[in-house]
């Protein structure tokens, strides 16, 4: 009778897991990955990717192509961590109910608003006679209706209702990546080959099959065909690592993750640098094709998918071991960064629209636009987190 009673108590630990105190590292990460998200938007156009702007630098090209290689996928990494104990903690129904209000309900404010005011500064480049009430009115009912960064929240929420889905067929369904993360502790390279593996597996198909540059879109709603079995993957490795032990796996600070080695370093400059060299090719010895061949979207591929995982390996290393004391201004930025991710976009529109007539090297209008961005986006979102119950939102 003791046995079976202490195995029933175990298995309500387990479905009702403590609220424990924030992780410091984890946060500092999510803050660091917002601002890399801003810095993204603000160099875009002084690349040979976007070169909206007449004026280019070499360094920014470098810069977006790291970071279109790992931000997003990192981001539903972290979201991962948490949604298990969460939907244990409160059921999948009430856990729905507040993702809804915590991502959907911006998505809709965003997709009226912020999406619109932000795309209105690249339109009038195009058409200065356009107000905003007809360009606003034609985006919302005749299209395109771009989604710029918020694609993000739908996607999210559409992998929390699947989750909860999962959740509901068996709690245990992601145990076997969580025992993965418990030996990850002392051996961090095997869930890195196993995630490596399986995240290989569903995204280098995507990309061959779609192309980079192929997207869904309804309405505001979008995302890329080749990446979104990437986005999933990502994410659910982050929910089965945050099933349970969170702070004894993987991500242990005291684990063989947390001691930084050039391992990581090099497991992430390799694969950038072959990137480049695939970049050349196209462009130099196959005249940027269009469609490219299979070959070369393979291979591509697999480097982006080595960099990106090691990236993300690299980063949860760096916070796990430097940034667990002390102070930061990540630490002020935290309760504000989801708030600056979502209103930050027409700041950097705007401000590049204002100095695209300057002739200004492109080394110094993106600072400008990325400091701007930053405490313009941050005061906005204090001051929107002060309207009563808004911190239940932002």
């Amino acid at each position: 009778m003791t046995s079976i009673s202490s195995s029933a108590a175990t298995a309500e630990v387990r479905a009702t897991p403590k609220v424990k105190a924030r992780n410091l590292s984890l946060d500092r990460a999510r803050t660091f990955l917002t601002l890399v998200v801003l810095l993204h938007h603000t160099v875009i156009p002084y690349t040979y990717y976007g070169h909206t702007d007449p004026k280019e630098f070499f360094g920014f090209d470098m810069i977006v192509l790291a970071t279109d290689s790992f931000f997003m996928a990192m981001f539903f990494f972290l979201s991962g961590l948490f949604v298990w104990p969460g939907i244990a903690r409160k059921g999948p129904l009430n856990y729905l109910s507040d993702r809804l209000l915590r991502l959907g309900l911006p998505f809709v404010i965003c997709a009226f608003t912020v999406i619109p005011l932000a795309y209105y500064a690249i339109s009038l480049r195009h058409h200065p006679e356009i107000g905003f009430s007809e360009f606003w009115w034609t985006t919302i009912t005749k299209g395109p209706w771009p989604s710029g960064p918020i694609w993000f929240l739908w996607v999210l929420l559409t992998f929390d209702v699947v989750a909860c889905l999962l959740y509901r067929l068996s709690p245990n369904m992601l145990d076997p990546i969580n025992r993965l993360s418990l030996h990850g502790r002392r051996r961090p390279a095997v869930f890195f080959a196993v995630m490596l593996a399986v995240t290989a597996a569903f995204y280098i198909p995507g990309l061959t099959y779609y192309g980079p540059s192929s997207w869904f879109e309804f309405g505001p709603f979008s995302v890329q065909h080749g990446r979104v079995m990437l986005y999933a993957t990502y994410f659910f490795f982050g929910a089965g690592i945050g099933v349970q032990y969170l702070d004894r796996g993987l991500l242990a600070a005291d684990g063989r993750m947390a001691k930084v080695s050039w391992d990581w370093m090099i497991l992430t400059i390799v694969p950038y640098y072959l990137m480049w060299v695939l970049i050349s090719i196209k462009r130099e010895n196959l005249g940027n094709p269009s469609p490219l061949p299979n070959w070369y979207e393979g291979s591509y591929a697999v480097c982006f998918t080595v960099f990106s995982v090691a990236i993300l390996f690299l980063i949860l290393a760096y916070f796990l071991r430097f940034a667990q004391s002390g102070r930061s201004v990540l630490d002020l930025m935290q309760a504000d960064a989801y708030g600056m991710f979502l209103v930050h976009y027409p700041f950097a529109l705007w401000l590049q629209y204002w100095l695209f007539d300057f002739n200004l090297p492109a080394t110094v209008k993106a600072p400008i636009v990325f400091v701007l961005t930053v405490a313009f986006s941050w005061a906005l979102t204090r001051a929107l987190r002060k309207i009563p119950g808004a911190t239940r939102v932002l």
